[in-house]
């Protein structure tokens, strides 16, 4: 594997958390995932999203913050590479979707005092897929709080992923077209996934047919 910290990211239900409990195991690397079910405020932004969104953030923020700062400051010398199932950076992608005004503004300054202070992936692989699939897929897994979640907001938070990925021309952007696939439960989909994640590429986005 050319490279020790990689970030895989996607919409909600396109299946980056069990992509990357893959990829960490088969790469002997050590695994860093959201903790997405610690947020009290999860279920609560869901039934009422003006009311929670700022907490919302906030505790997203602050967990992601804490668990990168703690998973970089150990080292380890058996497990070199780092699989993460998020950027920090999605925090403001979806604080510029859920927030706006003064809390926006907290937000942005917020975030602009963390940022600088974590490490970057030298490998950002973003699955994408139609919003259709990921519907069924959020339907399938079936969590209460997530049957309020619209095709048009999985289509901004889409957008504002590759509105960022734009930005990033220092970075190695892989975007993979994995709608035809099912790498949660095909081996042979999951290795043609992985052996996309080997290769040498240059910075930049790339758009991945595997």
């Amino acid at each position: 594997m050319k490279y020790n910290f990689i970030a895989i990211e996607g919409n909600i239900g396109s299946g980056k958390t069990s992509l990357a409990e893959k990829a960490a195991r088969d790469l002997n690397a050590r695994l860093c995932l959201e903790n997405f079910a610690d947020n009290p405020f999860l279920p609560k932004f869901y039934s009422k999203p003006q009311q929670f969104a700022f907490p919302l953030e906030m505790f997203f923020m602050a967990e992601r913050f804490q668990q990168m700062k703690h998973i970089f400051s150990q080292r380890d010398l058996f497990k070199d590479i780092v699989v993460s199932d998020y950027l920090f950076a999605k925090s403001q992608l979806f604080a510029s979707i859920n927030l706006d005004g003064d809390e926006s503004l907290l937000y942005k300054r917020l975030f602009g005092i963390m940022y600088p202070n974590l490490p970057q992936p030298q490998l950002i692989v973003y699955l994408h897929n139609d919003v259709s699939n990921l519907l069924l897929n959020i339907a399938r897994r079936g969590r209460e709080y997530e049957k309020s979640i619209t095709a048009d907001y999985l289509e901004k938070i889409q957008f504002a992923y590759f509105q960022y990925f734009k930005t990033l021309s220092r970075h190695i952007v892989l975007i993979v077209n994995v709608s035809k696939l099912n790498f949660v439960y095909d081996k042979y989909d999951y290795h043609r996934l992985l052996d996309v994640m080997k290769h040498d590429y240059t910075s930049g986005m790339h758009f991945i047919n595997p």
